[in-house]
């Protein structure tokens, strides 16, 4: 579903067509990119792909909707940036109604008797892809529904996911159960059937929005248990540095294979157990992203430990990497590569954006 050959992404990215986009994409069958798994990885970033959009010749109106989901990615990003770890908690206000800490079982074991949504965790849990819509309907379902706080499935559905990105996912789950938005979001079972293409009857959302938004918590979801989530671990072989060349510096968010590409040097990718106690990913995503580096990457080392680690055990004079909210590294930092020359915190995208579009105009 998701090659690692960077041929294959340039294929996909000149695939894209932002008008059938902007029509379907709501639909799980919609005209989507799928390219989240690059962009979260740093393989490519989010104006690469906005500029290969005008290149091809398509006008800012035609690809508006695409280049603004784009956009949502760099505006969760600078919240990061700003916010730092207050991103982890509750962020304008405390999330409402909330009966647990935990998450429901029903959805931990896709057997919410929901058809889209079962399936869709079941894809889950076997490619690390869910379409956006099902990840509002399930964080709908966790926190509006079964009263759950955002913080523990929203780590359940970061550890699967391929794409994923802590900003984009925990900030999302918080503007769905209301502690990042002005409301909570709410899904019934026509709606899910509409975009999903079911026809499921008398579920639990089986209701009008009006009855849903008064509801006690449903019998199905009132089993609650927190995900085993193990952080990864890898073992890495020891590392073949040259001391008169700079370290290029990669990670978890930063796997670039243009970047510094015509340079001799050292290249890293480290995996810092502390970063990764902190938001697990599954084995299966780690090693997608350290074979994802190794194809296109050329002669890309792996280093499993601390940077403190690194540095102190090879004695690294120089080391160059991008900026990114986890980064603490010791050396050159080098600017993202943002959509917009816009940053700071805004409290509404539509802020954001409605300054960031002007200037492609």
């Amino acid at each position: 579903m998701f090659s690692l050959k960077y041929a294959d992404i340039l294929e996909r990215i000149d695939e894209i067509d932002p008008r059938g986009y902007a029509k379907s994409r709501n639909y799980i069958d919609g005209d989507v990119s799928l390219l989240s798994p690059y962009i979260s990885r740093g393989i490519i970033s989010t104006k690469f792909v906005m500029e290969s959009l005008f290149k091809k010749g398509y006008s800012f109106s035609e690809c508006e909707k695409f280049i603004q989901e784009l956009a949502w990615r760099d505006y969760w990003q600078q919240i990061w940036i700003t916010k730092k770890d207050s991103i982890d908690h509750d962020l304008k206000h405390d999330q409402p109604d909330v009966q647990n800490h935990e998450m429901p079982s029903a959805i931990l074991e896709a057997k919410t008797n929901i058809t889209a949504i079962d399936k869709a965790i079941d894809q889950l849990y076997d490619t690390g892809y869910l379409h956006n819509h099902l990840r509002m309907y399930i964080a709908a379902i966790c926190c509006n529904n079964g009263k759950s706080h955002w913080k523990v499935p929203a780590q359940w559905m970061y550890y699967h996911l391929k794409d994923g990105d802590w900003a984009s996912n925990a900030l999302s789950w918080q503007w769905t159960a209301g502690s990042n938005s002005i409301k909570k979001y709410i899904a019934n079972q026509e709606n899910i059937n509409r975009y999903c293409h079911t026809e499921d009857q008398h579920t639990f959302l089986d209701k009008s929005y009006e009855e849903i938004a008064k509801m006690p918590l449903p019998k199905i979801l009132g089993k609650t248990e927190i995900p085993m989530l193990a952080s990864s671990n890898i073992i890495s072989k020891e590392l073949d540095i040259d001391q008169s060349v700079p370290t290029i510096l990669y990670n978890y968010y930063n796997l670039d294979p243009l970047w510094h590409s015509s340079e001799v040097a050292n290249r890293v990718f480290i995996v810092e157990p502390s970063i990764f106690k902190k938001y697990p990913v599954s084995v299966k995503n780690l090693e997608y992203a350290i074979n994802m580096g190794k194809e296109n990457i050329l002669s890309l080392q792996v280093y499993y430990g601390e940077f403190s680690e690194l540095q102190k055990e090879y004695q690294i004079k120089k080391f160059i990497f991008k900026e990114h909210p986890l980064n603490h590294y010791i050396g050159i930092e080098e600017n993202r590569d943002w959509m917009f020359p816009i940053q700071g915190y805004y409290d509404s995208f539509f802020k954001f954006w409605n300054k960031a579009k002007k200037t492609l105009r």
